[in-house]
């Protein structure tokens, strides 16, 4: 990561309160699904601010303990913003729209997407999920330079071919993340090319069930997730 770079990428990841995150690895996890959690993100930072492509790596989250352990790995956290819409006795509503764009994810890549574009006037920004504990910073060094040659927003699927691991915009570019679901379909529908590279498989391989995570161990994950996976795994 080059934080003197004035231009260049700026990597966006959204984390969840870990108390809500990774619900589907519940029945593997147990207790310990927290732990997994802030361990998938912090292999995640790690792989990106080691990215020579990256300049800056910012993380929206509000959760008081994966701010810290995540800025201690390079980034830059800022926090959630509270949504302003209100249901029903002034409750907030967290209904996505129809195509997702105000699903939280979303809400929380945009809020970086603007603190990044006041910064930085000029960079580039790509979004990422902070999932992917087996990505490799030559992974994402191709894949931005790939992204640096295309004239509109690119994305790249995961590993099912459902969702998306990564939404990018070079400079000049609007930025209009449609994560959640079946958002490789969404992305394609709204402008954006899909990357086809090769030997980027611990981009595309994010983890939200036990078999996400036994593929991205065989891949080779980093040493925190490593170390709780070994563990969880043993005993499945």
């Amino acid at each position: 990561m080059m934080e003197s770079a004035r231009y260049g990428w700026t990597v966006l990841l959204p984390v969840k309160v870990l108390a809500q995150a990774k619900s589907r690895l519940a029945e593997l996890a147990g207790e310990r699904r927290l732990e997994l959690a802030l361990a998938l993100a912090s292999d995640t930072v790690s792989a990106v601010a080691a990215c020579p492509e990256v300049a800056r790596v910012i993380v929206v989250t509000s959760d008081p303990v994966a701010g810290p352990r995540l800025s201690s790995l390079g980034a830059l956290i800022i926090p959630e913003a509270r949504s302003s819409a209100r249901g029903r006795g002034g409750r907030e509503s967290a209904r996505p729209s129809p195509d997702g764009s105000q699903h939280q994810l979303n809400a929380a890549l945009l809020r970086g997407a603007a603190v990044a574009a006041r910064r930085w006037p000029g960079t580039g920004l790509a979004a990422l999920t902070a999932d992917l504990p087996a990505l490799r910073p030559a992974e994402l060094a191709a894949a931005l330079r790939a992204a640096s040659d295309m004239a509109g927003p690119v994305f790249v699927p995961d590993a099912a071919g459902l969702g998306t691991t990564m939404y990018a915009v070079a400079t000049g570019g609007q930025f209009r993340p449609m994560y959640g679901g079946a958002s490789r379909a969404r992305h394609a529908a709204g402008g954006a090319a899909e990357l086809v590279l090769g030997g980027i498989a611990g981009l595309r391989q994010d983890v939200d069930t036990p078999d996400d995570l036994r593929a991205a161990v065989a891949l080779g994950v980093g040493p925190r997730t490593a170390v709780v996976a070994a563990e969880l795994l043993a005993d499945a």
